[in-house]
């Protein structure tokens, strides 16, 4: 069912308690944010609250704190940041809940920003504490939740204010939401589903769903490695979840059977040890030494990968290639983004770790939606029911 957005309601002079996902990285040296995308991302809906006289409560987590305070995770420069983004004064407050919270609150006039502190200094978030979510949502008139990325999570946040509050998604939450539904039940076809990632465990759910879906299902990452155990082959010291070989065989019979193409790595890229600086080689995956690691897809695979998806209207991409978060084992992820980004086709980006390569390799916008939730998405796509989702108000 289609959810109400904030265009859907009447904002003015009314105080709006926005969660927003402003989890950006920061430089370990100097404290400042290296990737101001997630805030950026929100800016279209925190304009329009401003634009139309509401007074704005910003919300959000930042890292995993541990229901504890920690000084390096706190929603300073996520608030400096946006001040500088939208060019407008924006208040902090040393805490998101309480007296001095709700004192501050009182005190902002229509068009004001003021951010919470970051809402996991306290354990009662992740709990989905009724008390907690009952002290946020008396800070506030109304709720917009323009999070997609934490849309999985059961958070006092993401679904308790809701019980108190007209709920309804922000600009960015619906986006992401009709990109994902016309992906899974209206693509432009031949639509290709490539997937990459460590574990299998973590996609498994999506790969039945999106086989059930797509023209070719393409895979690679350390999941390859499972696959590859399931018809006898070498693995070497690479992650086999052995617990998933069953499901991993059903997989590629139930692709036999339905004859939708589902292509795995032809080479690989091999390492004995995972260091900078690793002695590595080239092997088919039929053939991949014992006690060796595999790091990366190899140049066999990126070109078949490429021949694949070229033939496709519409592709998603979910999960690297390899270990990028070291150069030597990062080729064929950068292959993968280099190419999609040169497509007359519609290419879905599904958050987490592709959507980090596309970024940092400035190739964001040459795609058609990058995703800003790598969970969610993955959520989404697998068919789940995403809980943050479920409790805005229908428009209907």
């Amino acid at each position: 069912m289609p959810k109400k957005t904030v265009a859907d309601i009447d904002v003015e002079g009314k105080r709006v308690l926005l969660r927003v996902d402003f989890n950006v990285p920061l430089n370990v040296n100097s404290g400042a944010i290296s990737d101001d995308s997630r805030i950026r991302a929100s800016l279209p809906t925190i304009k329009y609250l401003v634009d139309h006289k509401a007074k704005v409560i910003i919300c959000s987590h930042s890292g995993r704190p541990g229901g504890r305070v920690v000084d390096n995770l706190r929603m300073a420069p996520a608030a400096q940041r946006l001040s500088q983004l939208v060019g407008l004064p924006v208040s902090t407050v040393s805490d998101c809940i309480g007296q001095e919270v709700e004192s501050k609150v009182g005190t902002l006039q229509e068009g004001d920003i003021l951010v919470l502190e970051n809402l996991r200094f306290h354990p009662e978030e992740e709990a989905n504490d009724p008390d907690f979510a009952r002290k946020l949502a008396r800070l506030a008139d109304i709720y917009v939740d323009d999070a997609f990325s934490t849309a999985h999570r059961v958070h006092a946040s993401i679904v308790g204010v809701a019980k108190y509050l007209p709920a309804v998604a922000g600009f960015l939450m619906n986006k992401e939401l009709n990109v994902m539904e016309k992906l899974l039940h209206n693509p432009e076809r031949p639509w290709g589903c490539l997937i990459g990632g460590a574990k299998g465990s973590d996609k498994i759910d999506l790969l039945q769903n999106m086989l059930r879906r797509v023209d070719m299902l393409l895979v690679g990452g350390g999941m390859t490695a499972t696959f590859l155990k399931t018809q006898g082959y070498e693995t070497g010291h690479s992650l086999v979840e052995d617990d998933k070989l069953d499901l991993a065989k059903k997989l590629l019979q139930e692709a036999e059977e339905w004859k939708v193409p589902f292509l795995l790595p032809v080479d690989a890229v091999v390492a004995q040890e995972i260091k900078a600086g690793a002695s590595i080689r080239v092997v088919p995956t039929t053939d991949i030494p014992a006690g060796s690691h595999i790091v990366d897809i190899g140049p066999k695979s990126i070109v078949l990968f490429h021949n694949e998806l070229r033939k496709c209207r519409t592709i998603m991409w979910n999960g690297p290639m390899g270990i990028y978060e070291m150069p030597q084992f990062a080729q064929g992820t950068r292959a993968i983004a280099s190419f999609l980004s040169t497509l007359d086709a519609t290419t879905i980006i599904g958050g987490g770790s592709s959507a980090e390569v596309v970024q940092e390799m400035g190739l964001a916008d040459k795609m058609t939606h990058v995703s800003t939730g790598g969970g969610a998405s993955l959520k989404f796509l697998e068919g789940a029911t995403l809980p943050g989702v479920e409790v805005l108000l229908d428009t209907k």
